[in-house]
């Protein structure tokens, strides 16, 4: 099966509304050098059996459960590809930790804790608290 973008934006926007929430990370001190790897190598990284949801030539997702936390594991083909998918998926919010082809997304608590074992740069998807009011 071909995943067209629009597909692949659906699962990852699917996959951040599941996850998305507010959490209490304290920053981080050490970081270590950006890992990189198939999912199954960065999931053993951060001590998660990967539950693979989606497994394409452009993009391999899996949900993941480790001691601090749940969050969605995903390792793109191309660096294009995982930045139309961060673009995309940023739009319905949620805490994006972001390294060479790969991405994590949970809350912010457990975006900070994953990022002391694979290190990489933590990305803010768009904040909608503020657009449920409506004036008129």
């Amino acid at each position: 099966m071909r995943l067209t973008r629009p597909m692949l934006a659906l699962t990852g926007a699917a996959a951040v509304l599941a996850l998305a929430g507010c959490g209490s990370g304290e920053a981080t001190t050490s970081v270590p050098p950006t890992a990189t790897g198939s999912l199954e190598s960065l999931a053993a990284e951060v001590k998660c059996s990967p539950d693979i949801q989606t497994d394409a030539d452009e993009i391999r997702q899996a949900i993941c459960k480790n001691t601090d936390g749940k969050f969605i594991l995903a390792t793109f083909a191309t660096d294009r590809g995982q930045r139309e998918w961060i673009n995309d998926a940023k739009d319905y919010g949620g805490y994006y930790l972001v390294g060479r082809k790969w991405v994590a997304v949970g809350d912010d608590g457990v975006v900070e804790a994953l990022r002391t074992k694979l290190g990489g740069d933590v990305e803010i998807g768009t904040n909608h608290s503020a657009h449920g009011a409506h004036s008129g």
